[in-house]
């Protein structure tokens, strides 16, 4: 009888959790089988992210930032159980034979592989469906072995659930497929072997003109395989290209083809900007390290605008235009004052290695933190900005980093600004993005317009065209360009 009693009584039983002690399956001596399965899911997420499908990258990042934050919440939840739960000092311990009401604990393991399956889900459906498999499995082996209950297990399903859904508040889905875009204005002939096109492959853009592509062909070799009848001609100095772009131009105008440009946004921005002025069709081939235009567009290689050029699919989009006192300037995606152009800078050099989403908050910090607001007067009004952004169409999502657009058309600019004349505007502006309320906080506004007056520049330095940047003038005018420009582009454009 002593002996039961003693074994018993050696037990501090958990008031909360049915007989074990206040936070063991946090704090249990061998961790090895929690870390174990985060290695699971770390691996898992590489092996996709290092795929060439966008969709199976974002879902790699989602996952792993699912997954964090359903850690860090059990964590949180396990100090306070313990808090709430364990036995003030020097009280007795429950009487043997007393019954307890199990209180259901999240488990770490089964939270982290609901979160990551579950945000895999929410990019790629498929790979979703074996994300939900393996994550079963492995939730259902350690309750089995006896290493959970089933209460803990459900608990932390549901918690890792509620994780992976609450990273759209900061990274809303991207819809992937492309842009709408108007019927062509001017006429893009077919080109079968790509007799008439007049390209120019500008080989100092970014990662994806340099080298050679994932077939071991170089971009030029590519390009004569898809077309092997076009003009192609390699810039290998950016100061050349101006005037390469300019003869190709003329060329193809007289051949009654088409202008072809290989290269950045920054490179795309030159050869738009003389197809209209020749009212010529383009046909971008993606060779920078974004691509942004392109990928709007669904021309997401060089064979997707090839087989758009052999048969002469095409569409119109707009143009944007910054007049100033000396002349015209157009753009495809954006224009911008202020911090935008090094935010996007420093978010780019990490989301290599972060995610996109990390990135940003990372770059917001450190560049809020170094950049002061400027004065300006916008349609005759005095204002003091962070941040003014005009996008050519409609952007997604809302916000300060905006990432693809949803229109390439529709005659109106996307204009967004961060106020910086509030109180404590910068920290109002971090804590909006960190709590997902952006859209509602006072220093951020957004408007669809079809023209905006900036005058009062004497503060700014230089403005942002779509990602390069020219001296500043006393005052500008953003509006859209009279006419728009025709690109080739596939009838159902591919999706990665």
């Amino acid at each position: 009888m002593n002996q039961n009693t003693s074994s018993v009584d050696s037990r501090p039983a958990d008031q909360c959790g049915g007989g074990r002690p206040p936070g063991s399956d946090l704090w249990r001596a061998n961790p090895a089988p929690s870390a174990r399965k985060a290695k699971a899911w770390s691996v898992g997420a590489a092996v996709s992210g290092a795929t060439d499908r966008r969709a199976r990258r974002r879902a790699a990042l989602r996952g792993l930032g699912a997954v964090a934050f359903a850690s860090a919440v059990t964590g949180v939840v396990a100090v306070g159980r313990r808090l709430c739960c364990g036995r003030p000092s020097g009280s007795p311990p429950p009487r043997a034979g007393a019954r307890t009401v199990p209180v259901p604990f999240p488990s770490r393991p089964a939270a982290s592989a609901v979160a990551f399956a579950t945000a895999v889900a929410i990019e790629s459906p498929p790979l979703g469906a074996v994300a939900a498999l393996v994550a079963a499995g492995a939730v259902g082996s350690r309750v089995r072995a006896g290493a959970g209950r089933p209460g803990d297990a459900l608990a932390g399903a549901a918690l890792g659930a509620g994780a992976a859904a609450l990273t759209l508040r900061w990274w809303p889905r991207r819809n992937d497929h492309p842009a709408t875009a108007a019927p062509p204005q001017v006429a893009a002939p077919a080109l079968p072997t790509g007799a008439g096109l007049h390209i120019v492959v500008n080989s100092a853009s970014g990662s994806g003109a340099v080298g050679r592509l994932d077939s071991g062909a170089t971009v030029e070799e590519c390009l004569r395989a898809e077309l092997p009848d076009a003009q192609i001609q390699v810039c290998h100095n950016s100061e050349d290209l101006p005037s390469m772009v300019d003869q190709a131009a003329a060329l193809a105008a007289e051949a009654g083809g088409a202008l072809g440009i290989c290269g950045g946004d920054g490179s795309v921005n030159l050869a738009a900007t003389v197809a209209a002025r020749e009212s010529l069709a383009l046909a971008v081939f993606p060779g920078g390290t974004l691509n942004h235009f392109a990928v709007d567009l669904g021309t997401h290689s060089i064979g997707s605008t090839a087989q758009a050029v052999r048969t002469g699919s095409a569409c119109a989009v707009d143009l944007g235009q910054v007049t100033t006192g000396t002349g015209q300037r157009l753009f495809l995606n954006t224009f911008s004052i202020g911090i935008y152009p090094e935010l996007v800078r420093a978010r780019e050099s990490l989301e290599g290695r972060w995610g996109k989403w990390p990135a940003l908050a990372v770059a917001l910090v450190h560049v809020m933190a170094t950049a002061r607001p400027v004065r300006l007067s916008v349609s005759g009004a005095p204002r003091t900005l962070w941040m003014l952004f005009a996008g050519n169409g409609s952007y997604d999502p809302p916000g300060f980093a905006p990432t693809h657009r949803s229109s390439l058309d529709g005659g109106r600019l996307d204009i967004r600004a961060i106020d910086g004349s509030h109180p404590f505007a910068r920290t109002r502006l971090l804590l909006a993005f960190l709590t997902g309320t952006l859209g509602t906080s006072r220093v951020y506004r957004a408007a669809r317009l079809t023209a905006l007056d900036i005058t009062d520049l004497q503060e700014v330095e230089s403005l942002a065209v779509d990602g390069e940047t020219f001296p500043a003038p006393d005052r500008i005018r953003l509006a859209k360009a009279t006419a728009g420009l025709t690109v080739y582009r596939p009838e159902h454009p591919a999706v990665p």
